[in-house]
């Protein structure tokens, strides 16, 4: 029987008004992505166009990880494979930085990777609160984590989101709600959560090469990977 299989997916696709920027550490970052795949006993495979996607790997996958943005042309299959894979608990999901800027036109999308992208307004150092000191992608941390990264807000945050890293906003120079709209409140950078069956992990770091050279942050995802099949040790 072949291993389960994690498909890493960094299509850079145009949005409806225009193209997108084109990441320069996804060759990296699927490097990285493949070792963590081994590591957790999966079988890896790296999709750039998921146009030429089998329709037998995608419903055979146990985990779907996106460093995607624009408009990733899935087709109505393939939604229907993702979203029904996920809330049976068959699939998981690992959504990679910009991912949360993806798929404007697929109206679950939002919901199938936890928020909507609404701009990077700071790129900088700043601390990091550790908010689930027991989750295993944060667990290495400590109580908070000195980073560099471009610093995403979003909006329509789902409200049963577990946040697991957030910024603060006064080291950001802002007095505005994070992204739950709440004055004064942190911005949230990373989260996880159930949809049905399924887990779902997100983390908005990630867009700089140190971060894919950072034992930290490649802990940060293996953790993350390890939550999202940890169901599978547990039945």
């Amino acid at each position: 029987m072949a291993a389960p299989s994690l498909l890493y997916v960094t299509q850079v696709a145009p949005y409806r008004d225009g193209p997108a920027g084109v990441h320069g550490v996804l060759d990296q970052s699927a490097t990285a992505m493949a070792q963590l795949a081994e590591a957790t006993g999966l079988s890896y495979c790296r999709v750039t166009d998921v146009r030429t996607l089998d329709p037998a790997a995608l419903e055979a996958a146990r985990v779907v990880a996106l460093f995607t943005i624009g408009e990733t042309p899935w087709s109505a299959a393939q939604q229907h494979t993702l979203i029904d894979g996920t809330r049976r608990g068959r699939l998981s999901v690992l959504a990679v930085h910009s991912a949360t800027d993806s798929c404007y036109g697929w109206e679950d999308y939002g919901r199938l990777v936890g928020a909507r992208f609404d701009g990077h307004p700071w790129t900088q150092w700043c601390t990091l609160d550790v908010i689930e000191p027991t989750h295993p992608a944060v667990a290495h941390l400590g109580p908070s984590w000195h980073w560099r990264d471009e610093v995403y807000t979003f909006r329509d945050l789902r409200p049963d989101a577990r946040v697991l890293l957030a910024a603060r906003p006064e080291q950001l120079g802002s007095s505005d709600g994070g992204s739950r709209g709440d004055p004064g409140s942190s911005y949230p950078l990373s989260w996880c959560f159930t949809e049905g069956s399924g887990r779902i992990f997100s983390t908005s770091l990630g867009h700089f090469p140190q971060a894919w050279e950072s034992q930290d942050y490649l802990r940060h995802l293996a953790g993350g990977l390890e939550w999202l099949t940890a169901v599978d040790r547990e039945t």
